[in-house]
């Protein structure tokens, strides 16, 4: 079985404060973020809305993609989000179903 990584964004509100991740297990992640159970940016700015995340087979590939997204300018951030996700909605229940 082939494992699966994940770049992700979240928001703490349409056009708020945003995160860029990575992970191998999105669910459990976000879920972490969301209890408040990590500490630093997202705690400290309530950063729990799931509003973009893509899908890698290779880490070193999920790696680049956030390390990249990380230097990208706020408005180009913003226009990934906006262009998957045009409400900024909580994509949350949608990785847990």
């Amino acid at each position: 079985m082939a494992m699966a990584y994940y770049v992700y964004i979240l928001a703490s509100r349409p056009g708020g404060a945003l995160y860029v991740g990575v992970t191998n297990d999105l669910v459990r992640r976000v879920y972490e973020h969301r209890e408040g159970s990590v500490a630093g940016h997202t705690r400290t700015y309530n950063i729990k809305t799931l509003v973009y995340f893509e899908t890698f087979s290779a880490i070193h590939d999920a790696i680049q993609r956030e390390k990249n997204i990380k230097h990208w300018p706020r408005a180009y951030k913003a226009r990934l989000i906006t262009q998957a996700n045009a409400t900024w909605r909580d994509l949350y229940d949608e990785i847990t179903q």
